[in-house]
């Protein structure tokens, strides 16, 4: 049969043009064809497409003269004429590529994607920058004021934001040291730059994205814009308004009218917004008359006023002597710098620090902030700013609603109390020694750790600092209840193994454990070892008076405040674990002094608040609480702040059930009797320090928790220092259970009067009766017992024995013994038994004399500690 024949008809297209029509259909049929042999029945591989004839299957099946794929190449092939016709306007994944070089994108692609992007977000920004607002000095001189709210949602005051008048003045009203000044110290190239620092921006977002703190504009442009315009808070869509801002606000404005804005809205703290306002507030002038030195100061207050205020500002890092120091070094390198960058000349620097540190006035809190309202106000300012997401800078402009936990009727009884005292028995103007002396306190509520009312000094107008906040002041033998919580909770290291193995092997502590309590004992590591100091002397450890004690146990100890027995408790358990349960019941670790030895007898100087807070740990059964003074803060009726109470188990529940039980003896028949509230349970303890420097008494009930501490310190002085107490109000010294004793109760009083009475959780035993300190099962001491224990069957029979002045070292001082009477005791603080002639009756109550008659008082600013320790 010849090829004629086997040709397509000539009705489906005719001749050569058929062929050719046949030869150009799609691959489609091709690859369609096993699909199709598998899928319809009926059809095999030989089979013909209904076009074509054989002739065309010959040529592949697809019209065409191509020979067979090679073995592995055929599918890409295939793609690339499947694709062929296919190709659009953006050729990805790539047509006429294999493998991973189709998703290789090409240089067009590459340039346009890149130029398509550079369009967008220059659209954008130019959208942006026409839109956005240039923000104007005059109106962020519009400042609010504060109100502040007692806990029961009264009115307490309107206050802050903007206590001092903001003043909007021209750049000619500014001198040029002040301009040169800041700009030197904050933006050199100010006068060069396009308003934004773009490496700036870009760290700030690296370090966001790290979750890392971000930082704030570099420039002086952004600081305007962000002091204007902004918020405070540290975000990627504020860093990106704020830089719009600033291109369009340098591109717009002229550089004198920027430089203008930020002196006038920058802070400078004080409260005192833009450089008119602050020039009065630290100087008392007006801006114009800023020397080339203070205008080098208060260029450094805007790094950072809290840490620049050579008087202090809030938290423990912000002291007088710290900020002072910062101030001076920030203030100084200002000059340099202003010299380095051809501000001043290098003559005028060198007069200008030769004439020394600018030093600003004091600050001057508004009138209506006297009394206890200013120091309310600032610690729920400084609450706020250490707690919230609120700047000070921001709360400062006003506008919020701040609702504390202060209860006005305890705030004005305790100031009641002390201002009592005070009138009754200090007389500054017959005595020198009554001058500067002064008192804080507070008062916190166990369960919650609302702080109900706190005493800061005399007046918030006149004396600066917060005595009821962090001042410094050690709190000697209050302290010591928590090294006996650790003693109960992590126990004795066993004195007979070895170093590796007796820290591992302990006994858990019972507070009838029995320690040797006689003066000037050598104190000795736990296996025995005597401990030498860093010069290699061994450290014999005082109590007050002098006064060997015998073997006692820790409930005598406590209740008689004798040192020497805590001191070795301390080293037995590790003061490592004591500074853990002192954090663990509240304590802040800024507060803590190092782990010495007599760390354990107080020479730490927690707040008032905090030894409030932390003993309010022991009347809620060791359940912790920080203490917190604002409930919650509102602006323009939305939240801007709430409290979120947190609370943790700091002690195991009979662990602190057996401190409070042991520090109710020290007020039934100890140092603290001045302290009792009649029916009412009280657990407390008195600390006094070494030089009758400080007095304290700390206690609760298990309704409320009260801290009081008393110091001498002159506020003028230019090298501050705390001074000796002996003789203030007429008494040869002062300790925790005199005034600070007295107002304790009297406050208390006042503060319960209505609250039915209330039981401490009854505690159980707990740990072994260890003998530590050189002591020794045989002979055993009389034994001390709880206020609620029958007297020990040991105790002296007589409590009627006339008092002995040097009791024998050997005896034990037992609850009975006439030797250890609270009369006698009282205000001693630390077991020191009355000298002859000390009055009997009149030592038992609130202003009795003084037991501390063991010999002369030592004068004022004389040590009597051997070694460094601490006093009772």
């Amino acid at each position: 049969m010849s090829e004629h024949r086997r040709k397509p008809p000539q009705s489906q297209g005719g001749g050569r043009a058929a062929a050719r029509r046949a030869s150009q259909q799609p691959t489609s049929g091709r690859r369609a064809a096993p699909r199709n042999s598998s899928a319809v029945p009926g059809r095999g591989r030989g089979e013909e497409p209904p076009y074509g004839g054989r002739a065309a299957a010959r040529r592949g099946g697809s019209g065409g003269r191509r020979r067979a794929p090679a073995p592995g190449g055929g599918a890409g092939r295939a793609r690339r004429d499947a694709s062929a016709g296919r190709k659009g306007l953006v050729d990805y994944p790539r047509v006429g590529r294999d493998g991973w070089r189709r998703w290789i994108p090409s240089w067009r692609l590459v340039a346009g994607a890149v130029a398509s992007f550079a369009g967008l977000i220059l659209g954008t920004v130019g959208v942006a920058l026409a839109v956005v607002q240039v923000p104007s000095a005059q109106l962020a001189s519009k400042v609010q004021k504060n109100v502040y709210y007692w806990s029961d949602g009264k009115q307490m005051v309107v206050a802050g934001g903007g206590n001092l008048n903001r003043q909007i003045v021209p750049i000619s009203q500014i001198p040029l040291s002040m301009q040169n000044a800041v700009i030197s110290a904050e933006n050199a190239s100010f006068y060069k730059d396009w308003g934004v620092d773009p490496m700036g921006i870009a760290r700030a977002v690296v370090k966001m994205a790290q979750g890392g703190e971000t930082q704030s504009g570099s420039t002086i442009t952004q600081q305007f814009v962000k002091n204007t315009y902004l918020s405070q808070e540290q975000t990627l869509k504020r860093k990106v308004t704020e830089l719009l801002i600033s291109v369009k606000v340098g591109a717009t404005q002229d550089k004198h009218d920027i430089l203008a804005g930020y002196l006038n809205t920058a802070y400078y703290g004080r409260g005192a917004y833009g450089i008119q306002a602050a020039a009065r507030a630290y100087y008392d002038k007006d801006c114009s008359d800023l020397t080339p030195s203070e205008s080098a100061y208060l260029a450094a207050t805007l790094n950072g006023p809290n840490l620049y205020d050579p008087y202090g500002g809030q938290g423990p890092a912000a002291t007088p002597e710290r900020n002072t120091k910062r101030a001076t070094d920030r203030w100084k390198w200002t000059l340099d710098r202003e010299v380095e960058v051809g501000h001043l000349g290098a003559a005028d620097r060198d007069k200008w620090v030769g004439q020394g540190f600018p030093q600003p006035q004091k600050p001057k809190p508004a009138t209506n902030r006297a009394g206890q309202i200013g120091y309310l106000t600032d610690l729920a300012d400084n609450y706020i700013t250490a707690h919230s997401t609120i700047s000070k800078g921001e709360l400062d402009k006003g506008g919020y609603q701040i609702y504390t936990t202060f209860d006005r009727n305890k705030v004005n009884a305790l100031a009641k109390s002390v201002e009592a005292v005070r009138r009754a028995n200090l007389k500054p103007d017959k005595r020198e020694v009554d001058k500067f002396v002064q008192f804080g306190g507070a008062s916190v509520e166990p369960g919650t750790g609302k702080i109900v009312a706190i005493y800061g000094g005399e007046n918030a107008l006149t004396h600066f600092t917060n005595n009821a906040d962090y001042t410094g002041v050690q709190v000697g033998s209050t302290f010591k209840p928590f090294v006996l919580a650790a003693a109960m909770t992590h126990g004795r290291r066993n004195p007979a193994l070895g170093p590796q193995q007796g820290d591992g092997e302990r006994t858990l502590v019972s507070p009838e454990s029995v320690y040797d309590g006689d003066d000037k004992l050598t104190l000795r590591t736990y296996n025995g070892a005597v401990w030498h100091d860093r010069d290699g002397s061994e450290w014999h450890q005082k109590n007050d008076g002098d006064e060997d004690r015998g073997l006692i146990s820790l409930r005598t100890a406590m209740q008689f405040s004798v040192n020497t027995p805590y001191i070795q408790l301390g080293m037995d358990v590790g003061t490592d674990l004591v500074r853990e349960a002192a954090l663990s019941a509240g304590l802040d670790k800024e507060q803590l002094a190092s782990t010495t030895p007599t760390f354990s007898l107080g020479t730490s100087a927690p707040s008032a608040i905090r030894l409030a807070g932390a003993y309010a740990t022991f009347a809620d059964s060791g359940r912790q609480i920080d203490p917190y003074s604002v409930a919650k803060v509102e602006k323009n009726g939305k939240p801007a702040y709430e409290h979120v109470q947190k609370t943790e188990e700091a002690f195991a529940p009979n662990v602190a059930n057996n401190v409070t039980d042991v520090l109710r003896t020290v007020v039934e028949a100890g140092t603290g009797t001045a302290a009792k509230l009649g029916a009412r349970p009280v657990a407390g303890k008195t600390g006094t320090t070494d030089g009758n420097r400080s007095a304290w008494f700390a206690g609760y009930t298990p309704q409320l928790s009260t801290a009081i501490g008393m110091y001498r310190v002159d506020p003028n002085a230019k090298n501050q220092e705390f001074l000796s107490m002996r003789g203030v109000g007429g008494k040869p010294t002062i300790h925790g259970a005199s005034f600070p004793a007295e107002i304790w109760a009297d406050y208390m009083g006042a503060a319960l009067k209505g609250m039915p009475v209330r039981q401490f959780d009854p505690p159980r035993p707990i740990g072994e009766k260890v003998f530590g300190g050189g002591a020794s099962p045989s002979p055993a001491p009389a034994p001390s017992a709880s206020p609620s224990a029958s007297p020990s069957e040991t105790a002296e029979p007589s409590p009627t024995a006339p008092p002995s002045p040097s009791p024998k070292p050997s005896r034990t001082c037992g609850l009975l013994d006439a030797r250890c009477r609270a009369g006698d005791h009282e205000g001693t603080d630390g077991g020191t038994t009355a000298g002859p002639g000390a009055s009997d009756g009149a030592t038992g109550g609130p202003g009795g004399q003084e037991g501390d008659t063991g010999g002369e008082p030592a004068p004022p600013g004389q040590t009597r500690r051997q070694g460094g320790g601490l006093f009772g």
